[in-house]
């Protein structure tokens, strides 16, 4: 085969990899779309659940402001509802894009990562719900006094709850990232206790990235996901003095 020959084979290559990535992210995308009108019919109880578990005693309720907001944040609710309803799918389809590269043994690792990626992406939104949320709205909660008083909008309580949500669902991946690297060979569990200050790092600014621009949110994302991180490399090497 000449050279040429040989270009072209890569560039074909190239471009059916682009071609399959692209089709992967199409069907994330209509997974989510079609998950939509579930989540819609069910923020409305989303939404009550949230400020029922999450507003400190003494703020007895939320505000809106303008005729359509509450709509408009039902309608985004709703959107992210769909993403978790839609997760484990979007999960499967990476999986799916992935297998043709791997080996038979990887494949079967890689099979348990779909479940263990979904109940670790509903463990992370869970801990946020449960624990997070409240501890952030007593906190804010905290500031008032005999002449300051909050008045709550229910846009900001929601955006700020979507928004720590998803984080930590996505966040709480981490140890699964790490078991991952090192099984498929991209990373040694040496290289990531000598890179570790740089990685907490870069945890930090993740979470500075997909929280509010307050350092209390930004803390109580990337403490448990530092904290998570640790839990991934001590699993790895587990996994490595097994093998």
């Amino acid at each position: 085969m000449t050279e040429k020959q040989n270009d072209n084979s890569e560039e074909q290559s190239f471009l059916e990899h682009l071609e399959a990535l692209r089709f992967m992210l199409i069907r994330c995308i209509a997974a989510i779309v079609i998950m939509s009108p579930a989540g819609f019919y069910l923020s409305p109880k989303f939404i009550d659940f949230l400020i029922k578990n999450s507003l400190p005693q003494g703020v007895a309720k939320l505000h809106y402001f303008s005729p359509m907001e509450v709509f408009v944040i039902q309608l985004k609710a709703g959107l992210v509802i769909g993403f978790i309803l839609a997760f484990p799918y979007i999960v499967i389809q990476v999986r799916k894009f992935i297998l043709p590269a791997l080996y038979e043994h990887e494949r079967k690792f890689l099979g348990w990562l779909v479940f263990i990626s979904t109940f670790l992406f509903i463990l992370g939104a869970g801990f946020c719900i449960f624990l997070i949320l409240p501890l952030i709205m007593n906190f804010s909660a905290g500031f008032s006094t005999s002449h300051l008083e909050a008045t709550l909008g229910l846009e900001n309580f929601i955006t700020l709850s979507a928004g720590l949500i998803l984080a930590f669902g996505l966040m709480f991946q981490i140890p699964l990232v790490v078991l991952a690297g090192i099984k498929y060979g991209l990373v040694s569990v040496q290289t990531l206790q000598n890179t570790r200050p740089y990685i907490i790092v870069i945890i930090l600014i993740l979470a500075a990235i997909f929280t509010p621009p307050d350092v209390v949110s930004q803390l109580m994302l990337g403490i448990p996901t530092w904290l998570l991180f640790e839990a991934g490399v001590l699993a790895a090497k587990f996994i490595e003095k097994k093998q």
